[in-house]
């Protein structure tokens, strides 16, 4: 039975938190001691009647917008990715008019995967070294041995490796489940299960890789989260470390055989099941190789565990592409036992929800796919249709039904797929390895690297940066014009993520929602995509003239973190807003405060997930959301179209550094309470960073692919520039500290003001205060550069 929790989850949460993060949000409730005038929830009244806008039909729904939007999105992304699956076909040419030109034909799609992988950095050569022997009790047909070699020019991998006593055949890397120790494929209750040791008996020698375990670390969540965390954000993933490690071995076994023409296999259950099918995908120096216990189809990505996450996978590869990458060699599929894991989970798959805020454990919810036989000979036909026509013959494909966890039909496949006459041992007792007391420290030792490599990353980032961004052109404000819109194009294509699809007529809807003393606001409701809604409150100053004789601007208000429009109008209890909404109104601004995606807790953070895994993200559905609704507010005739500017605070901030830039219809954008070095808050993870870093946290949705390569909030400031930009900022904000906003800031102001001569189009106001909206030089920003009179003291 499939279960599809998450997708059925209809629980509301209804805790609304602004800050970005628990210890923020108490920062900001002990810092908001500023006095503010009388607040509008105490002034504002429901509206007598629900009319609606002058050229708007009627908003009749019930319910809660906000929850119909999420709902509306779930769906469509659900749609896109099935749709994804559909059009994967056209994106394949393979040649199969001989083994050679398919090779090179599907070259490609192997640097494809390897660049979703992050399989950026170069495998390095070196020599193994021999840390040990590994048991107490000499075997009579190999010997084992505790081993290292290189990988990376700062990582290693580290494990077993047991070495016939005879003539050794071949060399297969083994690659345990990600709870499995490599001791574990030696040495086992059920003699059967330590396939490794019937390897080796059987003349080949054996590699056996550590990989990172799910076990909860002190952070409250899974290890193996906890090192892809910062990979992804940094343009790696966990897995491709781990595929690295693989290929590296591939090459340590490669160099000491002495014999070059030494078949090499690979095999391996669950996670272990994954390398292999990847290192095989991608590395043509494995002849063959047996994927137990993970084959099928991935349509259901974003129900794995957070390091399954591959950015954009679906739109290019299911389970059966990637083995058309293996083709013309061996490839062979055994399912019927899979391991089992969940992760936030009840009864294998129902999701544990908190309606009080963050749950106990910070990871994303996730378990480990279980397909049915049905699934799987599906996904093994389509991988065999792929390469059916191959000449001058179809490449082996097997598919093994198991009841245990790597069979002795599939390793006798294997082995004879290497060695024709190869026979599999009998499986022999249970030896005593010592290397188990060192077990638990080479595992974290190998985490302890993985996290090292990335904070080097991080390092290196910042010059990356540079690089990427040195065609930008700042010797005029024409070429500055020209030369930014290939970033834009980037950044909406490779970093948002953008669907290739038409908007929807608006067909706006609108209802009366609160009348104050200066103001009238409205609910309104627009279509956007198929089942995707843009919503959000319009407020108006009473004295405006609806009839066109006069047209004002608009200040597009955005709430953060489990925001809604309400809470920026004036609703009880949201003090860090500061009813920012309906004081712009008050002073002559026309406002409208969207409802953005992120709201309700997991059901939002699994959007990112089923959004990621075809390469897209929130912010695909926020920015055509801000197109429809920045479009139809230029229809109207009392606003000013070239005077929109955008104002978000928090995650509201976020949404200022990543719509604007690809919403036109912006004529400036602020960013409040967010605005500092981002790559960094997300994918550092050393002690001191930690206070501030998302890394240990509960937003396990934040990480975007590959932004340390490509655009921090500097580079994205760039992308909005010429238009005016700023910065609000508190002091006692604990998003960040001062010196990392500042530093960012640094180079935006060195782009408006010492490169383009536009420095009065930039600010950066620090103001002593918390995580809140300051209404002080943000204000006075608007006026200005939005050319609307402030209003006199007396008013």
């Amino acid at each position: 039975m499939k279960i599809l929790s998450i997708l059925r989850l209809t629980t509301l949460v209804t805790f609304a938190s602004l800050a970005v993060s628990p210890f923020t949000l108490l920062l900001s409730q002990s810092n908001a001691d500023e006095k503010t005038d009388a607040p509008p929830w105490a002034v504002l009244q429901p509206a007598p009647d629900p009319r609606p806008l002058p050229h708007t039909k009627p908003l009749i729904f019930p319910g809660d917008l906000s929850e119909k939007m999420i709902a509306g999105i779930d769906k469509f992304l659900l749609k896109q990715i099935a749709q994804a699956a559909n059009k994967r076909p056209k994106l394949w040419n393979r040649d199969l008019s001989s083994p050679q030109a398919y090779t090179k034909s599907i070259a490609d799609k192997q640097a494809e995967l390897s660049a979703m992988l992050g399989l950026t950095d170069p495998l390095v050569t070196g020599r193994i070294s021999y840390i040990g022997d590994a048991s107490d009790q000499p075997a009579k047909a190999f010997t084992l041995h505790e081993v290292s070699w290189p990988v990376l020019d700062d990582m290693q991998g580290t494990g077993l490796l047991l070495i016939p006593k005879g003539t050794i055949r071949g060399d297969i890397i083994a690659i345990p489940e990600a709870d499995q120790l490599p001791e574990d494929l030696v040495s086992a209750k059920k003699p059967a299960d330590a396939y490794a040791q019937q390897l080796a008996r059987s003349g080949f020698r054996v590699l056996i890789p550590t990989l990172i375990n799910r076990e909860n670390n002190q952070w409250k969540m899974s290890n193996r989260e906890w090192a892809h965390r910062p990979s992804f954000e940094l343009g790696r993933t966990l897995a491709g470390y781990e595929t690295q490690k693989v290929m590296a071995g591939v090459s340590i076994l490669k160099q000491t055989s002495g014999d070059e023409k030494r078949p090499v296999g690979v095999i391996g259950w669950g996670e272990g099941g994954r390398l292999a099918l990847y290192a095989a995908a991608l590395d043509s120096r494995i002849d063959a190789a047996a994927v137990c216990g993970y084959f099928g189809s991935r349509q259901f990505l974003w129900e794995e565990p957070a390091d399954r996450n591959v950015f954009g996978l679906l739109n290019v590869f299911g389970d059966a592409e990637i083995a058309s990458l293996v083709a013309p060699r061996t490839l062979i599929i055994e399912s019927g036992k899979y391991p089992e894991y969940g992760f936030r989970t009840t009864a294998w798959g129902e999701l544990e929800v908190k309606q009080d805020g963050y749950p106990p454990l910070k990871g994303k919810p996730g378990r480990l796919l279980v397909p049915d036989k049905d699934e799987v000979k599906t996904e093994v036909a389509r991988a065999r249709e792929f390469t059916a026509a191959l000449k001058p013959q179809a490449p082996t494909l097997t598919l093994v039904d198991s009841k245990v966890p790597v069979s002795q039909e599939t390793l006798a496949a294997l082995i004879q797929s290497l060695v024709p006459d190869a026979k599999l041992a009998e499986s022999s007792k249970p030896l005593e390895l010592k290397s188990r007391a060192q077990a638990s420290q080479r595992h974290d030792e190998q985490l302890a690297e993985i996290l090292r490599h990335n904070q080097r990353l991080l390092q290196l980032a910042y010059e990356t940066r540079i690089e990427f961004m040195k065609n930008l052109k700042t010797d005029s404000l024409e070429n500055y014009k020209k030369s930014v819109e290939p970033y834009r194009k980037v950044f909406s294509e490779e970093v948002i993520g953008a669907f290739d699809l038409e908007l929807l007529p608006d067909n706006a809807r609108s209802r009366k929602f609160q009348v104050g003393p200066k103001t009238i606001s409205y609910e309104v409701e627009m279509d956007v995509f198929p089942d995707v809604t843009a919503y959000g409150i319009l407020t108006l100053p009473k004295d405006l003239k609806l009839d066109g004789s006069e047209q004002r601007p608009v200040v597009v208000c955005q709430h953060g973190l489990e925001g809604r429009p309400q809470h920026t109008v004036g609703e009880q209890g949201y003090r860090a807003y500061k009813s920012f909404a309906t004081h712009l109104a008050e002073r002559g601004f026309i406002t409208f405060a969207p409802q953005n995606p992120y709201v309700l807790f997991d059901r939002f953070r699994t959007l990112q997930f089923k959004s990621q895994s075809i390469g897209r993200t929130l912010f695909s559905i926020a920015v055509p959301q801000h197109q429809q609704i920045t479009d139809w507010l230029s229809t109207l005739p009392f606003v000013d179209e070239k005077r929109i500017g955008f104002y978000g605070i928090s995650y509201g901030g976020k949404s200022a550094m990543r719509i604007p830039p690809l919403v036109k219809n912006y004529a400036l954008s602020i960013c409040s309470a967010d605005f500092g070095e981002w790559v960094w808050k997300n994918a550092a993870t050393d002690q001191r960073s930690l206070r501030y870093s998302y890394a240990n946290k509960g937003e396990y949705e934040i990480f975007e692919w590959n932004l340390g390569s490509t655009f921090n909030y500097a580079e994205m400031a760039a992308l909005i520039c010429p238009r005016p930009f700023m910065v609000e900022r508190g002091h006692f904000d604990g998003v960040e500290p001062d010196d990392r906003v500042a530093q960012e800031y640094a180079k935006v102001r060195f782009l408006y003001q010492a490169q383009l001569g536009i420095g009065d189009r930039q600010e950066l106001e620090f103001i002593k205060g918390p995580h809140a909206i300051h209404e002080q030089g943000s204000y006075d920003f608007l006026h200005k550069h939005l050319n609307w009179p402030a209003p006199k003291e007396s008013d």
